[in-house]
């Protein structure tokens, strides 16, 4: 048990450094290469849309099957719409911020600041139910002896969400720096979004290593968080001026689908 906690604290750990490293883009870059980035979060998201379903879904409903009296669709359908909209609620607060920084722009920059930290914050609300979904993959280790699959599926999760982090941290330092603050407090502040991720993660397998029948839905949960973050973040942000290089950013998607799909069905 305290080997699965303690993994879950190193996954999200590595999920908050790479906050970190989008973050650090302020010290060395003025702007992040689009194709590069491109390619990495296509890959995240088909990465994580495999992982959803053969690592969260499939393994949810085999243990409702084992362990609750409730059908085992009802818990996996209500688990993973819980997770969907808990994300979406989430993400709703992060576009509304983000639409109120577009606005009026002849403010002063006391306001432009303000709106800025409210952009933080927003974001470091949308890192818990992230920081969840990895503490919750991990904690299913308890129970599962630890099988290749089930290990695999949650280092995909993290690094999934790890990479989507990468523009996030970005996201936040560099406003900072063309509102005049310097580079290390414009750092300082683009990664501090993600220190609630290692937080969450060990709350989240708590939950499931000490509640086994609150493993199902908790996996059901993680895959809708998981979905919605692929198809309403990941997969949009890799698309854009795809112009220059056709289908650069879909062989991605393609590609880290059917490499996790290669090794959840071989290593199963």
């Amino acid at each position: 048990m305290d080997n699965v906690l303690f993994m879950a604290l190193l996954a999200t750990l590595f999920t908050w450094f790479v906050t970190m490293l989008g973050a650090m883009t302020v010290i060395f870059f003025k702007s992040v290469n689009n194709k590069i980035m491109n390619i990495m979060l296509g890959f995240a998201s088909g990465v994580m849309i495999a992982a959803s379903f053969w690592s969260l879904l499939q393994p949810a409903i085999e243990k409702a099957e084992k362990i609750l009296d409730t059908p085992a669709y009802i818990v996996a359908t209500f688990g993973f719409l819980s997770g969907a909209v808990f994300m979406w609620a989430s993400d709703k607060t992060v576009s509304y911020t983000r639409q109120r920084l577009k606005k009026d722009t002849d403010e002063t920059k006391e306001k432009r600041i303000s709106r800025i930290f409210m952009l933080i914050l927003s974001i470091t609300l949308h890192n818990i139910p992230e920081g969840l979904a990895v503490g919750v993959a991990f904690g299913a280790l308890n129970t599962t002896n630890y099988s290749n699959e089930a290990l695999l599926g949650a280092i995909s999760i993290a690094v999934g969400i790890a990479l989507q982090n990468f523009p996030e941290g970005a996201a936040v330092s560099l406003p900072l720096r063309r509102e005049g603050y310097s580079r290390k407090k414009s750092f300082f502040l683009g990664q501090a979004s993600g220190m609630v991720e290692p937080v969450a993660g060990v709350l989240g397998a708590c939950l499931v290593v000490y509640m086994e029948t609150f493993l199902p839905f908790a996996l059901s949960f993680a895959a809708g968080a998981m979905i919605l973050v692929a198809v309403h973040e990941l997969i949009p942000e890799c698309q854009k001026n795809k112009q220059t290089a056709p289908y650069f950013s879909t062989a991605g998607i393609v590609g880290g689908f059917a490499v996790m799909m290669l090794l959840d069905v071989m290593l199963g």
